[in-house]
C-alpha cells in the first residue's frame, strides 16, 4: 500500500465531506436569487459559514469564503495595503513587515506589491529554529510607525512547523496601530484558533484554506475583523460585505463546514496521536540516518506542530531522495519550490541561517488523520538505502556542475 506523508501539501477529503459535497451538489439555487429555491441555498451557505466560523471562534459575517488559502492571502495583503493607502491619505504607507520563511502566496503577493504598488518590504530575520525574531519585529514596528502599513506572519511555519507567538507579535503592532494578517493555512486543525482573542490581541485578518483539514480543494477563508478595512480584489455584486464579489460556491461550503467541524472535534485527540507519531519518526530517522539534522525546534518541543518532521540529508539532494521514496511508494515533499522543472534551495532554511548545500537537501514528512505507526515504519525502514543511493547521485551531480 501507498504511504502518504505529505498532508502538509492537502490532505484526504473526509468521507463525510465527500458525502456532503455530493448531496449539496444536488440543490438548485444562487444563494443571492430572492425565489424560495435561491433562499434554501442561502440558508445552506449560511449555516456553513456559522459552523466554519465556530471553529475559528469569530463571528459569521467576520468569514469571507475564497476559493483557498492563496486567495485569501492576496486579499488580506493587497486588501489591507490598498485601503492602508487610499485616496486622500496625508502621507502613503509603503512599509510591509514580513519575516523571512513565508509561504510563497505571502512572498509573491508581495513582491507584486513591490514591483507594480510602490510598497517597501522588510524582511525580518528568522532565527536558527524558525522563530520569528521578536527583537527585530520590535525595532521594525517602533522606526516610524506611521509608514507602516501591515504586518503579516505564519502562525505555522509550513516547512520546518514552527509555531510562531502570534498574539505576542500582533500585541507589539497593536501599540503602533498596525495591522497584522496572520497566515494560518498550516495551523488550522493543528492548533486551537480563536480569532476573537486574537482581534483583541491586535490581529485584524486571518487565512484558512479547506483541502488542508480534509475539506475540498478550492476553497478557503478569510477571517476579517468587523473593524479592519481592505480593498477588494474582485468587484461585480458586492457579495460578502462588498470584499469578496461572485456567486458564492454553496456546496464547497458545506463540504468545508463538515470538515471544519470533525476537525474541530478530534483536535485535541489528534494532537496527543500525531505527537507521538511524529517523535516516533523524528527517533527513527535519526536512527536509520545518523548524518540527518533535524530542522527547527526539537521533538517534543511544544512550539513545534504535531504534524511536522524536517530533516537535511547531507551529500544528498533533497529532490533525489523524494524521488527514490517515491519509488518505494511512499509520498514525501522536498518542502522547497520548483521552478520550470529546476529545483530550488529551500528558501526556509536559508531565512534561518542555514547554508545553500543545506537548503538542497532538505526533506519534509507531514502527517495527517490517516497516518499510522505502520507508515511512519516503512519511511525508516526505506529510508537508509534511498539515502545511500541519493548521496551517490548527489555528488556526481555536483562533480558534473563544477566541471561547467
Amino acid at each position: 500500500m501507498p504511504v502518504y506523508l505529505d498532508h502538509a501539501a492537502t490532505t484526504p477529503m473526509r468521507p463525510e465531506a465527500i458525502a456532503a459535497y455530493a448531496e449539496a451538489m444536488g440543490v438548485v439555487g444562487n444563494p443571492s436569487s430572492i425565489h424560495s429555491q435561491g433562499q434554501q441555498a442561502k440558508r445552506m451557505l449560511e449555516e456553513a459559514r456559522e459552523t466554519v466560523a465556530a471553529t475559528l471562534g469569530c463571528d459569521p459575517i467576520e468569514v469571507v469564503f475564497t476559493s483557498g488559502g492563496t486567495e485569501a492571502i492576496n486579499l488580506a495583503l493587497k486588501g489591507l495595503y490598498w485601503a492602508r493607502n487610499g485616496a486622500g491619505d496625508s502621507r502613503p504607507r509603503r512599509r510591509i513587515l514580513a519575516p523571512g520563511g513565508e509561504h510563497h502566496a505571502t512572498m509573491d503577493s508581495l513582491e507584486w506589491l513591490e514591483r507594480y504598488e510602490g510598497a517597501e518590504i522588510e524582511w525580518l530575520p528568522l532565527d536558527a529554529e524558525g522563530r520569528i525574531r521578536i527583537d527585530a519585529a520590535r525595532e521594525a514596528l517602533a522606526r516610524d510607525p506611521q509608514s507602516i502599513a501591515l504586518l503579516t506572519y505564519l502562525w505555522v511555519n509550513n516547512e520546518v512547523g514552527t509555531v510562531e507567538p502570534v498574539a505576542r507579535l500582533a500585541a507589539l503592532a497593536a501599540e503602533h496601530g498596525v495591522p497584522v494578517h496572520v497566515d494560518a493555512v498550516a495551523a488550522y486543525g493543528h492548533v486551537p484558533i480563536d480569532f476573537t482573542s486574537l482581534e483583541r490581541a491586535g490581529v485584524s485578518a486571518l487565512s484558512v484554506s479547506a483541502h488542508k483539514i480534509g475539506g475540498p480543494v478550492g476553497i478557503g477563508a478569510l477571517v476579517l475583523g468587523r473593524s479592519a478595512s481592505v480593498v477588494p480584489l474582485v468587484h461585480g455584486g458586492g457579495q460578502q460585505r462588498q470584499v469578496r464579489s461572485g456567486t458564492q460556491d454553496v456546496a464547497a461550503a458545506v463540504s468545508f463546514a463538515v470538515a471544519a467541524r470533525a476537525a474541530a472535534g478530534e483536535l485535541a485527540a489528534e494532537r496527543a496521536r500525531l505527537s507521538a507519531l511524529r517523535d516516533r519518526l523524528i527517533a527513527g530517522v535519526l536512527s536509520a540516518v545518523p548524518d540527518a539534522r533535524l530542522s527547527g525546534l526539537p521533538a517534543g518541543d511544544a512550539d513545534r506542530v504535531a504534524s511536522n518532521a524536517h530533516f537535511t540529508f547531507p551529500g544528498a539532494q533533497g529532490d533525489s531522495l523524494l524521488f527514490l521514496l517515491d519509488l518505494a511508494g511512499i509520498s514525501v515533499s522536498t518542502g522547497s519550490a520548483c521552478q520550470a522543472g529546476i529545483p530550488e534551495p529551500s528558501h526556509v532554511l536559508l531565512a534561518m541561517g542555514r547554508d545553500d548545500r543545506d537548503a538542497r537537501s532538505a526533506l519534509r514528512m507531514t502527517l495527517g488523520r490517516t497516518t499510522t505507526e505502520a507508515d511512519v515504519d516503512a519511511l525508516i525502514a526505506a529510508l537508509p538505502a534511498a539515502y545511500e543511493q541519493a548521496s551517490r547521485a548527489g555528488l556526481a551531480e555536483r562533480t558534473t556542475r563544477l566541471g561547467h
